[in-house]
């Protein structure tokens, strides 16, 4: 299985909420956003190891995603860089958002499991989803 694939898998499982099967593909020293650019965000938070990853997902609980569209897939050694379009609505206040090129950089160990993965995104409009602006 390719490294896009693998991408394209926890994908699948996100749209499932299958948050187990994505838990699965990560290593277990994962880093995620650790260099994070909006920590205030609380799914842009940096997190350490694969325990701590179930939080991320908890995170997204004031969200409801109408729209969330893996398009485009690059691929370079151990690294995958996904495009993905993405709308939602933040439930408390009943805003809505969307990013078209919403992007997730995702890095590999050499058994093919997520070693790092990376939001590369619009900050400002995910600071204001989280708040409901």
């Amino acid at each position: 299985m390719s490294n896009v694939d693998t991408v394209k898998d926890i994908y699948t499982a996100f749209g499932q909420g299958d948050i187990p099967a994505i838990l699965g593909k990560l290593a277990g020293d994962v880093e995620w956003d650790v260099d994070s650019p909006a920590p205030e965000v609380p799914w842009l938070s940096p997190r350490r190891g694969r325990d701590n990853i179930g939080a991320f997902f908890q995170s997204l609980a004031p969200l409801d995603f109408t729209t969330f569209a893996p398009h485009t897939f690059f691929e370079d050694g151990n690294k995958v860089m996904a495009l993905i379009h993405i709308a939602a609505i933040h439930k408390p206040s009943g805003k809505k958002y969307e990013i078209k090129n919403e992007g997730h950089l995702w890095h590999f160990d050499g058994s093919g499991k997520v070693r790092s993965y990376e939001h590369i995104t619009d900050t400002a409009t995910h600071v204001a989803m989280s708040r409901g602006e």
